[in-house]
């Protein structure tokens, strides 16, 4: 009896005191317990969550369809398209008119009438404006009457030199009859001589004042300004009532044009390549154009020719490239692009 109680007083836990590192393992390996505890419960939990979720799918690959093969019709009824290929060549400029004039009289006036303005068509021979040519009128109504006086002073001449040649002629047979004097003959040859000379003195001077008045009559000409070519009127350079003098550098009221014309049809694109890149530009090389003003639009072109000579301080050789097709909206000094295509 003693034994057992011997023995269960040694498990009793002593309040009062004891052994202190008895104690301290103690607490240690509660410590531990409740840490294994804890990792046990945490892989536990885990392990059944992973279980329960639903695994993760494959993502498919999205495919893009094939276009629907085009039935005989529809292939017929579409016209093939080359899809061109891009040399990676690009370069920029301007669109430039071969054919651009400042049209001008080439006498100087003042200006009277003017029959045009801005975006007018006009027809080769067409007339753009007039001068005032009241001066060169009076002075071809003088011309002329000089002219007709000119005329009948012939006229004249040939009724004197028949008068002049009956003379003669009796001048002769008196003297042939020994009735008159070879002085009367020798003067009424004479006289014959002289009219003879007047009358083309006075053929001379009708020529010369006929060629006076068609002179003066294209002078008036002229005082007409007309188009030298079919085009675009794109600026009127002057106004009724201005001096036109194309001799002058213009300002105030000189002016040396009346107005800038644009034939349409040759406008084509004036570009700068590198001169390092000019052997990728061949003459009749397809081109694409795009303007900055239709960015979107697509303008089929070619190389017309290459400029053969280099601009020393850029280091580029011009390039000029002419439109396949016209359109109203491609206006000269417009920037552009061209891509060269292969």
């Amino acid at each position: 009896m003693s034994d057992r109680r011997s023995q269960l007083e040694s498990l009793s836990i002593d309040r009062d005191g004891g052994d202190s590192s008895g104690g301290g393992v103690s607490i240690v390996t509660a410590l531990v317990i409740a840490l294994l505890f804890a990792a046990v419960s945490a892989g536990a939990t885990w392990y059944l969550t992973r279980s329960t979720a639903p695994a993760p799918q494959p993502v498919a690959a999205v495919e893009t369809p094939a276009p629907a093969a085009e039935t005989p019709a529809e292939a017929a009824a579409t016209p093939a398209r080359a899809t061109p290929r891009s040399s990676g060549l690009v370069a920029t400029g301007y669109i430039v008119a071969r054919r651009q004039a400042t049209v001008s009289a080439e006498i100087t006036g003042r200006i009277s009438e003017l029959l045009v303005e801005e975006g007018a068509r006009v027809e080769e021979g067409q007339i753009l404006a007039r001068l005032d040519d009241t001066r060169a009128r009076i002075q071809l109504d003088l011309l002329i009457a000089q002219r007709n006086a000119a005329a009948a002073r012939p006229h004249s001449l040939i009724a004197q030199l028949a008068e002049a040649q009956r003379v003669l002629e009796r001048a002769r047979t008196l003297a042939e009859r020994e009735i008159g004097s070879e002085a009367a003959v020798t003067a009424a040859r004479t006289q014959f001589e002289s009219l003879t000379a007047q009358i083309e003195a006075a053929r001379a001077d009708y020529q010369a004042v006929a060629a006076q008045v068609r002179s003066q009559e294209d002078l008036i000409d002229r005082h007409i300004v007309r188009s030298p070519f079919t085009g675009i009127v794109i600026a009127k350079n002057a106004q009724v009532g201005e001096i036109l003098f194309p001799g002058s550098a213009g300002g105030g009221f000189t002016r040396t044009g009346v107005a800038t014309l644009v034939d349409m049809e040759s406008l084509e694109i004036e570009v700068d390549v590198n001169e390092g890149q000019i052997g990728r530009v061949t003459p009749g090389q397809r081109v694409e154009a795009r303007l900055d003003a239709y960015p979107d639009w697509r303008i089929p072109a070619h190389v017309e020719a290459i400029i053969p000579t280099a601009d020393r301080a850029r280091a580029t050789i011009t390039v000029r490239v002419a439109f396949d097709e016209r359109d109203g909206r491609i206006l000269p000094d417009m920037a552009s692009r061209v891509i060269f295509v292969e």
